[in-house]
């Protein structure tokens, strides 16, 4: 998306990324940036949260009119959590926690499944 964006923007398109890596999206010198310090995959935040993701939509709008020159970053005061461990662990598997990572994957189909009955979708 960044290399899109910088694309876009030489043809005279106004872009905005939203993003939550952001060594790469830096690195990749986008045009603008809005930042949540969130997982990677939910640079708009957790699922079904929509007051986050409307106030992420609405600060990247912000960014769009406001930024006057390409290279502006922009990070929101959004947490993934109060404690901030998912960084600590953020897609660590091994011995230690093999169990609760199956427990966690069923517990997840299950609720997936649940919304899905109840009509919450992706």
């Amino acid at each position: 998306m960044s290399l899109t964006a910088r694309v876009l923007e030489a043809g005279g398109i106004t872009t905005v990324i939203i993003g939550s890596a952001y060594d790469i999206v830096t690195t990749c010198g986008v045009p603008r940036f809005l930042f949540n310090d969130f997982p990677l995959g939910n640079p708009l935040g957790k699922p079904f949260d929509r007051d986050t993701q409307r106030q992420s939509v609405s600060m990247a709008l912000d960014l769009l009119r406001s930024a006057t020159a390409p290279g502006a970053i922009v990070t929101t005061p959004f947490r993934w959590a109060d404690n901030e461990q998912w960084k600590e662990n953020y897609a660590r598997v091994d011995a230690s926690n093999r169990e609760e990572l199956l427990r966690r994957g069923d517990e997840n189909r299950k609720q997936r499944q649940q919304n899905q009955a109840n009509g919450l979708v992706r």
